[in-house]
């Protein structure tokens, strides 16, 4: 049975903001079992940035070079989640990215302000992330932050960035927005935050002594299509995602957008 996990006002903030961080909590014992999931993550992807795991739910993954989880994508489709995203996004959903954002202590690389949409294959762009706290995440390790509204305007202009230390190559273009409306998305293990695929976001580096850990789910629904014909884009620190051989998952509903379900299995 279906339930409604966030409320008719968290509903109502995600579509004005373009972000919420519901009352929603990870049991505690799915908090623990995504804890150990991720830390072997991590410690089977060591020649990949624990900031880049991109496609850690994917075990033998063709896109991105990271050796995702099974138990990863088992998390990605506990009921929670799906019921959640369906109140956002609507009864028909496919599963198309996760990622492993792990920032370590003292060491954790900054996010430029930027816009999830600028990369990503699927038209119309609606999409969600389910942000999921590890570790607790503050203003002092590099938390995320948004700034509201900003999901209603499309996309903005966009600049590549060499610079060292950042863990996206793309940013917003300076003055396109203001960045003292700045909000720091601060959550305890097991919290989640919701947000729209057009929302600017970032986060800071983490320069304090506590790692920030967080896995994001991404939900696409399913009467938007994955365009496989885009070329590989390149993140930043050369990882290249080729979206040609994203594998996707629908996991609640019908497809209503005539998706790929076969490649990259």
């Amino acid at each position: 049975m279906k339930r409604h996990l966030l409320s008719d006002a968290e509903v109502t903030s995600y579509r004005r903001n373009g972000y919420v961080t519901p009352r929603y909590r990870l049991p505690a014992d799915l908090l623990e079992n995504l804890r150990r999931d991720v830390e072997a993550l991590i410690d089977g992807n060591k020649d990949v940035r624990p900031e880049q795991l991109v496609g850690a739910h994917i075990k033998n993954s063709k896109d991105t070079g990271v050796r995702g989880r099974d138990e990863l994508l088992d998390f990605a489709q506990h009921p929670d989640l799906l019921d959640i995203a369906e109140q956002i996004i609507g009864p028909d959903l496919i599963l198309w990215g996760s990622q492993v954002f792990s920032k370590p202590a003292r060491d954790g690389m900054a996010i430029p302000w930027h816009q999830d949409g600028q990369y990503w294959p699927m038209r119309p762009l609606s999409t969600v992330t389910v942000w999921i706290a590890i570790d607790p995440a503050t203003t002092e390790n590099g938390c995320l932050r948004v700034i509201p509204g900003t999901h209603a305007g499309g996309l903005m202009p966009h600049e590549t960035s060499n610079a060292e230390g950042l863990a996206l190559n793309q940013g917003v273009a300076k003055g396109t927005f203001d960045e003292r409306e700045a909000i720091d998305i601060e959550l305890e293990a097991g919290q989640i935050s919701l947000h729209h695929a057009m929302l600017v976001h970032g986060s800071n580096a983490n320069n304090s002594a506590k790692r920030r850990c967080g896995y994001a789910i991404r939900y696409m629904p399913a009467t938007s299509h994955f365009d496989r014909r885009l070329p590989p884009t390149r993140i930043a620190n050369n990882q290249a995602i080729d979206f040609s051989q994203r594998p996707l998952w629908l996991v609640r509903g019908k497809d209503r957008a005539n998706n790929d379900f076969s490649v990259g299995h």
